[in-house]
C-alpha cells in the first residue's frame, strides 16, 4: 500500500449525479476501525473517503524508462458508455475480475465509489483503520465512511485493465441499479483520456508521446489549463469571470452556480423553472432552478447562452460546476503531463 495513505490530506471530493442526489464533499477524520461485515448498512448511511495526496508531476519512471529499448505504455482499449437519464454515463466495469457492473463515469468524483454489495462480491479490501466524515454541497454533516483499495479495475471488458487504482469509497447510498462511480482522472492516471459525449466513448492516450502541449486550439474549441484543486486531480478550468469551474460529467446540470455566486456571473433575476430537489450524502437539501442562460468564456472558447442552473442551499464554498448539459457538444481530452484540457466540437473529425 502506498505509504502516502498514512498521511491523507484534508481535501474536498465532489460527485453530482443529479437525479440520484449523490453529491459528495468529504474530509478525513480520525475514527475507530470497523470490519467490513460489521459496517452499518442501513438505508440512511453512506460511505465516503478521500484519496491520499500524491505528487501531480509525473517522474521519468511514470511510464517506465524512455531510453533505448523502452516500450510505450500499454493503453487501455477504447470503451463505450451510454448516457442514461438520472444515472449519468454508464459503462461496464470489472472490480478484481468480478463483474460486469454498471458504473457511472464521473470526472468530478475524485475517487472510485463502489456499492457495498459489489465490494463484498469482489472482495475489495478495506484500506485500514481510517474513518472519514462526509458532508455534501449543503455543508451538512452526519455520515461516516471507510476507505477501501480494489486490486484491479477494468472497463468495457475484463481484460481491459486501467492503470490507476488507489483508494475507493464503499457506500450504501447508490441505487440498486448503479453499482459504482468511476473517476477517470484517478483510474486512468497517469495516462491521458478523452471523453466523447455524443459518440459515447472513452479512450486513453499516452500524454508523453502525444501531448496536448504545442497543439493549436481546435476550430470552435480551446485548449486550456487543467487547474488542480489542492491535492485533488479533479479538473477545474478558469472562467472569464475570475472563477473556477469543475468539469463534471457526473452532473446533469449545465452551468451550476450557488445563489451566493450568482451576482459575479451577472445573474440578476433568480426566477426560473424548478428542478427536482436533491438530498446530498451529508443529509442536506439542495434545490435547483433552470434560469435564463448566460454566456461564459473558457480560454478562447465562448459558450453562448449556456444552460444555467441556480443552486439553493449550497454551502458558500461549493464549486461552480459545468455538467453534461454544458459539455455535451464537445469531445474533451485531459492531459495530466501538460496539465491541459482540450474541448473540441464533437463533430470535428480532424485528427490529433
Amino acid at each position: 500500500m502506498d505509504c502516502g495513505l498514512k498521511h491523507m490530506a484534508r481535501r474536498a471530493t465532489s460527485v453530482f449525479l443529479f437525479a440520484l442526489a449523490v453529491t459528495l464533499w468529504a474530509a478525513p477524520i480520525p475514527g475507530a476501525a470497523h470490519s467490513f461485515d460489521s459496517y452499518n448498512s442501513s438505508a440512511g448511511r453512506a460511505a465516503q473517503t478521500t484519496k491520499n495526496a500524491r505528487p501531480h508531476n509525473l517522474t521519468s519512471n511514470s511510464f517506465g524508462q524512455r531510453g533505448r529499448g523502452a516500450s510505450a505504455p500499454v493503453l487501455p482499449a477504447p470503451a463505450r458508455f451510454r448516457e442514461v437519464e438520472g444515472r449519468g454515463l454508464l459503462a461496464r466495469v470489472w472490480v478484481n475480475n468480478s463483474g460486469p457492473y454498471n458504473f457511472a463515469i464521473d470526472t468530478g468524483a475524485g475517487a472510485t465509489i463502489i456499492s457495498r454489495q459489489v465490494a463484498a462480491e469482489a472482495r475489495v479490501a478495506l484500506a485500514g483503520a481510517r474513518s472519514v466524515a462526509l458532508s455534501g454541497l449543503s455543508g451538512a454533516q452526519g455520515v461516516q465512511g471507510r476507505e477501501a483499495a480494489p486490486g484491479s479495475l477494468a472497463i468495457g471488458a475484463p481484460e481491459n485493465l486501467l492503470p490507476g487504482r488507489g483508494l475507493a469509497i464503499v457506500t450504501d447510498a447508490l441505487p440498486s441499479d448503479l453499482d459504482g462511480v468511476l473517476d477517470p482522472t484517478e483510474s486512468y492516471w497517469p495516462l491521458g483520456f478523452t471523453i466523447n459525449l455524443s459518440g459515447e466513448t472513452i479512450s486513453a492516450f499516452d500524454p508523453r508521446a502525444t501531448p496536448l502541449r504545442g497543439l493549436a486550439p481546435p476550430p470552435g474549441g480551446a485548449i486550456v489549463q487543467w487547474l488542480f484543486d489542492g491535492s485533488s486531480r479533479r479538473p477545474f478550468v478558469s472562467l472569464d469571470v475570475g472563477r473556477r469551474a469543475l468539469l463534471d460529467t457526473g452532473s446533469g446540470f449545465g452551468l451550476a452556480i450557488s445563489e451566493t455566486a450568482a451576482r459575479s456571473f451577472g445573474i440578476v433575476s433568480t426566477r426560473g423553472r424548478e428542478r427536482a430537489g436533491v438530498r446530498d450524502l451529508g443529509r442536506g437539501n439542495i434545490s435547483a432552478r433552470r434560469v435564463e442562460p448566460i454566456t461564459i468564456q473558457i480560454g478562447s472558447l465562448v459558450l453562448r447562452r449556456i444552460p444555467t442552473d441556480l443552486l439553493s442551499g449550497a454551502a458558500s464554498g461549493a464549486p461552480v460546476l459545468l455538467g453534461r448539459d454544458a459539455l455535451r457538444p464537445f469531445e474533451i481530452s485531459f492531459d495530466p503531463v501538460s496539465r491541459l484540457i482540450r474541448l473540441r466540437p464533437a463533430d470535428d473529425t480532424n485528427s490529433r
